[in-house]
């Protein structure tokens, strides 16, 4: 199989979890009554989901270094797609809950092995706009799936759905089984499995300034998701339909932004572009804030603007991340994608216990630490090592 065709295999094994996460979001009070439960016993199903799809990321990182990409990926995906009949199968909600913490606990791989794969095939300027091609996918799972959700559960109902999912990611699993190579080598193994491998990354110089960055980033994003709707309906009293629009902006310029974040590294040094990006995703975060309540039209640009710059910055960090730790690439993934993961739940949360102060000083608090990180990373990006400062004297 093509390398170019294989960035789209693994990258639409990545793209199933966030899907997932959000499928039948806009099925919840459908849900609620086939169950017999309350809506808050549902929900719950839902806000589980993360919390495992985070902590995989940390399991997953050091097998696929020590037992391959190929199976690690076939047995994690299978886990899922049996997960998934477990879901279509539940007539209760803490059924409902299990099987779909053990989704997220098989289709975590996904993401892991993705980011390991396209660096095991690609270096340079080739790797960057692969990395490019899976931040676009991932980046229409959480945007997609209540879209999909809502219009099979509409017109075919909630038990519907579960099946198709079912026979979907079944399906995708033979594609996988059939046309997925095993890209680890013996030059790329990180040994035995040891509990060190999953810290190296945040010992490394580099390595730390992405994950700090990254989590930071996500932490604002997922805020920013939650508070909307409540910033909107308080400045516009808009309707829930009208108030869908306004998510738009952000995910499609996310996924505009991914695929020129993958080609930009052609033509500038990673390190230069990603430091230069995340101060244009700070000025956009301090952008919202001046211009929120102007307009519905200037809201709309400026979600615009924070979406475009955030994913410009996304394939640019994990190409730097798999350029820094060839050794430990898997392992490095699953850190990285842990504490963004991690932050994208604790993130909302603060910013809803804390919305009473408004969201203007919330997002204003969010823009100093995001000063903090862009000093951060300059001196892990360019300041002197301890090694360079000796040799100097």
């Amino acid at each position: 199989m093509r390398r170019t065709l294989l960035v789209y295999l693994v990258s639409l094994a990545a793209f199933f979890g966030p899907f997932t996460q959000t499928l039948y979001s806009p099925l919840l009070p459908e849900l609620a009554n086939k169950l017999q439960t309350s809506q808050d016993a549902v929900n719950l199903s839902i806000a589980i989901y993360p919390i495992f799809f985070a902590c995989m990321q940390l399991v997953y990182g050091p097998l696929l270094d020590r037992y391959g990409r190929r199976k690690m990926l076939l047995i994690g995906f299978m886990f899922y797609v049996c997960a998934t009949i477990g879901v279509a199968l539940s007539d209760t909600v803490t059924q409902l809950i299990i099987f779909r913490a053990l989704q997220a606990i098989g289709v975590a791989v996904g993401s892991v092995a993705a980011i390991t794969i396209i660096g095991d095939l690609f270096e340079g300027k080739k790797r960057g706009r692969s990395m490019g091609i899976y931040q676009m996918l991932v980046a229409l799972g959480p945007g997609l799936g209540p879209v999909v959700g809502g219009i099979v559960g509409q017109h075919y109902g909630v038990d519907h759905l579960f099946w198709l999912l079912f026979a979907v990611s079944l399906s995708f699993w033979l594609i996988l089984f059939l046309g997925l190579p095993e890209t680890w080598t013996p030059r790329v193994n990180g040994g035995q499995f040891r509990l060190r491998q999953m810290t190296a990354v945040l010992n490394h110089r580099i390595g730390l300034a992405i994950v700090v960055l990254g989590s930071v980033q996500y932490a604002v994003f997922y805020t920013l998701l939650v508070l909307l709707p409540n910033i909107l309906i308080e400045g516009y009293d808009l309707t829930p339909s009208g108030m869908g629009w306004l998510f738009m902006p952000i995910s499609v310029c996310i996924v505009i932004g991914s695929m020129i974040g993958g080609r930009l590294q052609e033509y500038v040094e990673a390190k230069k572009s990603l430091l230069l990006l995340a101060v244009f995703n700070m000025m956009s975060i301090l952008l919202f804030v001046v211009t929120a309540s102007l307009s519905i039209s200037i809201l709309a640009i400026s979600l615009a603007i924070f979406g475009l710059t955030l994913g410009l910055s996304l394939p640019v960090q994990i190409t730097i991340l798999a350029d820094e730790m060839p050794n430990h690439r898997a392992s490095a993934t699953g850190v990285y994608n842990f504490f963004r993961y991690v932050w994208m739940t604790i993130g909302p949360i603060a910013g809803t216990s804390f919305y009473r102060f408004g969201y203007k000083i919330e997002f204003l608090v969010f823009v100093l630490i995001f000063v903090v990180v862009l000093f951060f990373m300059y001196s892990r990006f360019f300041g002197r090592t301890k090694e360079s400062r000796s040799m100097e004297a």
